[in-house]
């Protein structure tokens, strides 16, 4: 199987890049329950993952692959105000440099994975957006020509991702 593997928050990512892990909220989604060792994850930032959506846009920045199941985190782990009681290890093969990707708007009306054309974001509002092998080809037909293997760019993400202060700081 194929995903998008949506990454909301730019602490998140760079957890996600540092660790060559995913974590999964509490919340029981099928999709989740469903990841298997060995699927293909499309590393997808929304407009809001850098906190500057007027500026950047939603787009395909790495390709990974699942290489553990989805197993419960202990202790579970906290991040951004958020806690995550699943997770799973990743094999991070492909990183765009740093926000620069494929940019997905451009690419919906071409895209199976989302049905509804005029509201395709509302299915960014989950962790993981199944793909199909049309979907999966024409995502990596673009991210293979802007990515490159994931040592090449990734001090710069974990250089410049800051952790955002906590209010009062």
């Amino acid at each position: 199987m194929s995903y998008l593997l949506v990454l909301g928050e730019r602490e998140a990512l760079a957890w996600v890049l540092r660790e060559g892990r995913m974590a999964f909220p509490a919340t029981r989604r099928h999709e989740v329950d469903r990841l298997a060792v060995g699927d293909e994850l499309f590393l997808l930032t929304t407009r809001g993952c850098f906190h500057n959506p007027v500026r950047d846009r939603t787009r395909v920045i790495g390709r990974a692959v699942v290489s553990t199941r989805v197993e419960p985190l202990d202790p579970p782990l906290e991040l951004v105000g958020r806690r995550f009681t699943r997770g799973c290890k990743l094999d991070i093969g492909v990183l765009a440099p740093y926000r620069t990707g494929v940019e997905v708007a451009p690419l919906v009306p071409k895209l199976d994975a989302f049905p509804r054309k005029d509201v395709w974001s509302i299915w960014l509002r989950r962790p993981l957006v199944s793909l199909g092998q049309h979907d999966v080809n024409l995502i990596w037909s673009r991210l293979r020509r802007v990515g490159r293997p994931v040592s090449e760019h990734l001090p710069t993400y974990l250089e410049s991702i800051r952790p955002v202060a906590a209010p009062g700081r």
